[in-house]
């Protein structure tokens, strides 16, 4: 058995993935929102990383076509790791948000204009038909996402797709694209440190109708696209010290304790982060560790 395969597996539509897959948004050097995580690595360490998580049993990578910095593109370099490598790897991807090449972020983006970011993605990837595009809702929170959803239907019924998502949306939400076609995975910020999706109800909802949850900021909760910081929780530590294992781990094994469909997608560019990040998966809290670390602290989100 593969070390990601150890939390694991579930079902992304007919595409079965085991629960430890990879953020790519860090192989750019700039996070989502443009601000800087440091320079891009080099091309073919990239795709020597991707082969590495590949080897490990990673079958599940996350990007998105705004995933760019000047000088590196997420989707262009998955492209040229999959082009080399024999196995199935299921790639996830986002619409919605748009950036112009000077990497500016574009004004809300109409369902008519959806069409071309499914293709830009298409080609950057190389691919005739995109296994799963999550809708990244924009505007207010409660705003409806029909019309956009709807748009996105339509062109899995055309063949470009072929399973659809969603991301950063209420239980509403999902409720509503429920009713226009199936949803396959719910990607929201989620962690020990940040726990809304619990609070409304939309961890639970997605275990109900059998919709995977796929947290991002799992391990860097409220520094969002900031890479980990020093571990201050000191329940952390102490889960951390009695298995021998790093925080970034535990923080991992609390958010796949927390249900068989929900997933991890941790990203990083280096090599003994990435093993370490896979190796979570094995990492098992008992029931007085889960209850330690689920009783927040003052403060916690």
């Amino acid at each position: 058995m593969s070390a990601a395969a150890a939390a694991g597996t579930w079902k992304l539509g007919d595409l079965e993935v085991n629960r430890i897959g990879y953020g790519a948004m860090r192989l750019t050097g700039n996070g989502m929102m443009g601000n800087s995580d440091g320079a891009p690595i080099d091309r073919d360490v990239a795709v020597g990383l991707l082969h590495s998580a590949f080897e490990q049993g990673v079958n599940h990578v996350d990007t998105a076509a705004f995933y760019f910095s000047p000088l590196r593109s997420a989707n262009e370099l998955i492209n040229r790791a999959l082009s080399s490598w024999s196995g199935n790897v299921v790639v996830v991807t986002k619409v919605g948000p748009g950036r112009d090449p000077s990497g500016k972020w574009l004004d809300a983006v109409r369902p008519d204009q959806l069409r071309g970011q499914v293709e830009e993605n298409l080609r950057q990837l190389g691919r005739d038909c995109l296994d799963v595009v999550n809708l990244r809702a924009g505007g207010p929170r409660t705003a409806s996402i029909a019309e956009h959803f709807g748009a996105l239907a339509e062109l899995r019924e055309a063949g470009l797709v072929r399973h659809l998502g969603l991301s950063a949306v209420l239980p509403e939400h999902v409720t509503e694209a429920q009713k226009i076609a199936p949803v396959v995975c719910v990607q929201n910020s989620y962690g020990l440190d940040w726990r809304r999706a619990d609070e409304s109800g939309l961890v639970d909802l997605c275990g109900e109708q059998g919709i995977a949850f796929v947290p991002f900021f799992a391990v860097s909760g409220l520094r969002r696209e900031a890479a980990a910081g020093q571990e201050h929780d000191a329940r952390v530590r102490s889960v951390a010290r009695a298995h021998n294992a790093t925080p970034t781990q535990v923080r991992l094994a609390w958010t796949l304790h927390r249900g068989p469909h929900v997933l991890a997608i941790p990203g990083t560019t280096n090599p003994a982060h990435l093993a370490e990040n896979i190796a979570a998966g094995s990492l098992r809290l008992t029931e007085d560790e889960w209850a330690l670390l689920g009783k927040p602290d003052e403060g916690t989100v």
